[in-house]
């Protein structure tokens, strides 16, 4: 018989790392934007992704709408997740990017709970822990001035929009959550084309009908906007395509810890690009969410390496 080809030793941490690289520079740009909403930016986005995602439903013949017992699971997948998008590039545009980083890394914590309220999963005194950690991460972040003062300091613009833009961070992330929540709850029964189909679809309807309503379509500026339109775009997907990559051949526990890149590259883009250096509140709770999201990521790749030996047994 043939021998399988090895896979390099580290190449899935490498695809993690390269992938939280596109993601924070798809960041940098959508920060470099001028005078165009997140909710048009969105749209942009899911028009990339339904272009480049139905070759690969033809390809592999998955259909376009999906089991019929499904569909309603992966329309919420479509409609939380595009609500996470438009909010996380809201976030974006109107405070600190190392800011809103670190918030979205509250992620795999609130993913656990929603999980043991939703699908009954363990949840234990750690995973509480964890949790607690996150938030004092983000309280750090948002710094409310009953707890800090009326003169909070090394906030981009006015503290209304920082607060604005930190609600909307969290609410990203709880969508977000909640799609990998219903993500679980399908499982392998429906290709993961076509859960990005639906993300795109919906995402894209949404968006025009809320750019529309408020009224806010314009063509971007002639030149760099459009430039940074198309790399936001195409980032993206690259971001998106090593991270699925990075998946199928590397466990998702180190991926995880991996993934917490994305802060670092978000501090150093902030402070060379964009002449913002991060305060030592930010400091001090990204710490805490960085803490927090890997302590969730190694406990549950502890515990799925725990139950493969038991299935060996």
């Amino acid at each position: 018989g043939t021998k399988k080809k090895a896979t390099c030793p580290g190449l899935g941490l490498f695809y993690t790392i390269l992938s939280a690289f596109l993601f924070s520079v798809a960041s940098l740009f959508l920060k470099k934007l001028e005078d165009l909403h997140s909710v048009e930016v969105s749209a942009f986005r899911c028009v990339f992704q339904m272009a480049f995602i139905l070759p690969g439903l033809i390809y592999y013949k998955t259909g376009f709408l999906g089991p019929k017992g499904k569909r309603i699971f992966l329309f919420f997948r479509g409609f939380l997740g595009s609500i996470a998008m438009v909010l996380l590039y809201y976030a974006y545009q109107v405070m600190p990017l190392a800011d809103a980083t670190v918030i979205t890394f509250t992620s795999p914590v609130f993913t656990s709970l929603l999980a043991w309220i939703f699908l009954k999963e363990k949840y234990s005194l750690w995973d509480l822990l964890f949790t607690l950690f996150a938030v004092t991460g983000v309280i750090l972040i948002a710094r409310p001035p009953f707890l800090f003062g009326s003169r909070v300091t090394g906030i981009e613009g006015s503290y209304s929009d920082h607060l604005k833009g930190t609600i909307a961070a969290i609410a990203s992330t709880l969508s977000a959550a909640s799609t990998i929540v219903i993500i679980r709850k399908v499982g392998k029964s429906v290709h993961f084309f076509l859960s990005i189909w639906y993300y795109a679809v919906i995402g894209l309807i949404g968006c025009v009908i809320t750019l529309f309503v408020l009224n806010e379509w314009r063509l971007p500026h002639c030149g760099r906007d459009r430039v940074f339109l198309i790399l936001i775009g195409l980032l993206g997907l690259g971001g998106q395509i090593f991270l699925t990559k990075a998946l199928q051949i590397e466990k998702a526990g180190p991926v995880s810890i991996m993934r917490t890149m994305d802060v670092v590259f978000a501090f150093i883009l902030q402070a060379l690009f964009l002449n913002q250096i991060p305060s030592w509140w930010t400091v001090g709770g990204a710490l805490c969410v960085v803490a927090s999201s890997c302590g969730t990521a190694i406990r549950k790749w502890r515990h799925s390496v725990k139950k493969a030996k038991q299935r060996e047994i």
